[in-house]
């Protein structure tokens, strides 16, 4: 394989997985994009150049079938669906950089040559299929993957279907070893550790080839060879993650596409999906001779209040009307600050609102507003003229400020978001007990101005601080913060050009520029009441 061919190290591409649309995204999916695009700005922020990719995966019988029952074509359908992903990414404030579509015409054209390469390597073949097939997995099953009566064990109202045609296969079974080799190899391929493990387990047992075509399936590309049938849907949907880039007025071809982007550098998926992303996928890239990516992350599925979700027990969570209740930062905080990335995770409301009051009403936000009115009274508006370099190492608040950058960079790029938020909490709560124990407004009266000095700005630095670092999680709470420590830095801004210098002097406590005005102070997140239960 050409491992070295692509590599750019100031480039990082992202993924989540192309969304299904057989129906509107989820809570599940909203879940997926908020960690993509957290990871996209901190990227950006290092003064990396970024491609974040989402999209939606639309050909096979399953939107066939509920296009049909829904009176509308099956493009009708998908368009409707799209709209609804797009909607949600707009509320939820995700910066992605392409939407990819596998009804794109330029992608069915990246689609067949790929085809074509893998064909050509002698590696697909016609055979007869036999077994039990989930339509909404879009998969063949083995009898012991399946539950009691032949229900799908991931869709446990769905009962499998018996199918008995032709289909043409890719040889899995022939990158057996290649694939065990690129384990063992990169063993950071696959992460968590669990998800490797779930992996090395699967092949262990011994790969079996998989169908790539299906009969008598109008919606999707046809074969090249063979027009009597149509592309499987992961053969195709894999492949939008490459059609994505595509620069817009390039023509589709895989060496345009892969000329600038590939390999990706980490795709975020659910852990349902796993096997075809950490399996099929690379032994089809291996096929076709290409660089194999450099990460894929499996994440945990969410419950709500310690149960299941889903429609039939009608506690689904919709993720428009969570956000409409409470905005994006407080949707993007939870679930990043409270799951272990890599984890099953839970969704309570109550434990939600007291979540985000404590944090980021009580804690974060009460912090500035608190330090800002001190200042405000006893330095005229304006940040104190302090030296943050010259403020002593041994000092509290600069003992833990001064290793925080590398430690919540550490935490971004092994995807440990809950670490990202613990340890900047460290400091926040560092700082109201130096608060506390300093008493400005006490050494104020006492005509200790200099001290009074030295403590409001290590509070005011820390909280910047805070904000900078947290600022790919919560980027309008940030703003604000920024904004009322006399600043016009826009974190939703993706056309400001960071660099790696910016961000190392951004990251360091005592940055803060004494004698800047400073803004009005205002509450940076208001407090949440709960009101009523989100269905």
């Amino acid at each position: 394989m050409k491992n070295n061919i692509y590599t750019n190290t100031n480039t990082f591409a992202i993924t989540t997985p192309l969304y299904y649309v057989n129906d509107l995204p989820h809570i599940g999916s909203a879940y997926t994009t908020i960690a993509a695009d957290t990871v996209a700005r901190f990227q950006r922020l290092q003064g990396r150049s970024v491609l974040m990719i989402t999209g939606t995966d639309e050909h096979g019988q399953k939107i066939q079938r509920t296009a049909q029952s829904k009176g509308r074509s099956p493009k009708e359908h998908c368009d409707s669906v799209v709209t609804g992903f797009e909607s949600l990414w707009q509320q939820l404030n995700i910066q992605y950089d392409r939407f990819s579509r596998t009804t794109a015409s330029n992608h069915e054209k990246i689609v067949k040559e790929f085809f074509q390469r893998v064909w050509d390597q002698g590696d697909i073949y016609l055979s007869q299929q036999q077994g039990w097939y989930c339509v909404s997995c879009e998969e063949f099953k083995e009898e012991r993957e399946l539950l009691e009566d032949k229900y799908c064990a991931i869709h446990t109202n769905q009962k499998v279907e018996w199918r008995d045609e032709q289909n043409y296969f890719f040889r899995l079974s022939r990158y057996q070893e290649q694939l065990e080799a690129f384990y063992q190899e990169r063993s950071e391929f696959i992460q968590p550790e669990s998800r490797r493990n779930e992996v090395l387990s699967f092949v262990k047992q011994g790969l079996q080839d998989f169908s790539i075509s299906r009969v008598n399936v109008d919606w999707g590309f046809q074969l090249p060879i063979d027009p009597n049938h149509t592309i499987y849907v992961w053969f195709d949907a894999l492949l939008g993650y490459v059609t994505a880039l595509l620069d817009p007025d390039s023509e589709p071809t895989l060496e345009n596409a892969l000329s600038k982007w590939w390999p990706i550098n980490l795709h975020l998926i659910g852990k349902d999906i796993l096997r075809f992303h950490a399996v099929y996928w690379p032994a089809m890239l291996m096929s076709a001779d290409l660089p194999l990516p450099e990460r894929v992350f499996g994440h945990g599925f969410l419950t709500k209040d310690g149960k299941k979700m889903g429609k039939s027990l009608g506690n689904t969570l919709d993720p428009f009307e969570l956000i409409q209740k409470y905005g994006s930062d407080a949707v993007r905080y939870y679930f990043l600050k409270e799951i272990e990335f890599g984890v099953d995770g839970d969704f309570s409301e109550t434990r939600f609102i007291n979540v985000l009051n404590a944090d980021l009403a009580n804690g974060l936000g009460n912090l500035l507003n608190r330090t800002l009115k001190m200042a405000h009274k006893y330095f005229n508006g304006q940040i104190p003229n302090i030296n943050g370099e010259k403020i002593e190492v041994s000092h509290s608040l600069k003992k833990i400020g001064i290793s925080l950058g590398e430690e919540v960079t550490q935490a971004y790029a092994s995807l440990a978001f809950s670490k990202v938020c613990e340890a900047v909490l460290v400091l926040a709560r560092a700082c109201d007990k130096y608060i506390d124990e300093t008493a400005p407004w006490s050494l104020y009266k006492q005509g200790q101005l200099e001290t009074v000095a030295e403590v409001l700005y290590s509070v005011l630095e820390s909280v910047r601080l805070a904000a900078y670092l947290l600022s790919p999680i919560i980027p309008n709470i940030s703003n604000a913060i920024y904004q009322q420590l006399g600043f016009s830095n826009d974190f939703n801004d993706k056309s400001v050009i960071n660099s790696s210098e910016i961000f190392v002097k951004q990251v360091s406590w005592g940055t803060l520029p004494g004698n800047q005005i400073l803004g009005q102070p205002q509450p940076v997140f208001q407090r949440l009441e709960l009101i009523e239960t989100v269905a």
